[in-house]
């Protein structure tokens, strides 16, 4: 994929940027502050879950469809992530920076794009958490049934279990996902809320925080959805 060939446009909505700008400016300002209780860490982490869907959304609006989970090679070999994708979108000027650093003619782990990887933008980090800065505390689920399906690219009215029904992204603390790195939670390999390689969170007991696609964020754990009611979440149009 080259470069001109993704809308670098990002928030155009003035409201909508000075919104995403304030959050920012107060996660910064809140960083040195948050205690390990999580109580001042948890609304940071719906909101950039909330930031993430915003860009997802802005996506949408330029292409008609949410991003793929990756972009793969003629022989399936993955070579960039829907994180990258969106960088242009996510209201940062590091993050639009890293995009136009970002060289799409070579993988994620190429010789250029690899040592962006220590460059991770603020919103895919856990805020006021030690550990290694590379990796995203955020992961999508990535399935044929689901709105991240692999390389094709999944429109709203392709979501017929409703927006509001379907889950697209989680916390994936424990997962050590390079945040540029092709690679998420798969619907075949999930099994339960909390599993450490899987979505879970510092601050949700067995479960962890989840953007829909219509962008809301809501905790999840084990003790109310099992692996049958989580996968009927996963899906976009399981009729359930």
């Amino acid at each position: 994929m080259d470069r001109q060939s993704i809308d670098k446009r990002g928030f155009t909505k003035l409201e909508l940027l000075v919104v995403v700008v304030i959050i920012i400016v107060l996660i910064l300002l809140l960083l040195p502050a948050v205690q390990p209780s999580g109580h001042g860490i948890r609304p940071m982490i719906r909101n950039q879950l909330k930031l993430i869907g915003l860009a997802l959304h802005y996506y949408h609006d330029d292409y008609g469809a949410f991003p793929p989970a990756y972009v793969a090679d003629e022989n399936g070999r993955r070579l960039h992530s829907w994180r990258v994708l969106i960088l242009p979108y996510l209201g940062e000027q590091q993050a639009q920076e890293l995009y136009e650093q970002y060289d799409f003619s070579e993988p994620w782990n190429g010789p250029n794009n690899v040592k962006l990887v220590t460059q991770r933008p603020n919103i895919y980090g856990y805020p006021g958490q030690k550990g290694d800065a590379t990796v995203t505390a955020f992961a999508a689920i990535v399935g044929k049934p689901c709105v991240f399906r692999g390389t094709e690219p999944v429109a709203i009215k392709d979501i017929r279990d409703g927006t509001s029904n379907t889950l697209i992204v989680g916390e994936a603390v424990g997962a050590g996902i390079p945040w540029t790195k092709p690679q998420d939670v798969e619907f075949d390999q999930f099994t339960h809320w909390g599993d450490p390689t899987g979505f879970s969170s510092d601050f949700v007991a067995s479960g962890a925080y989840a953007l829909f696609a219509d962008g809301s964020v809501q905790s999840i754990s084990s003790d109310e959805f099992n692996e049958k009611t989580t996968r009927a979440l996963f899906t976009r149009a399981g009729g359930d």
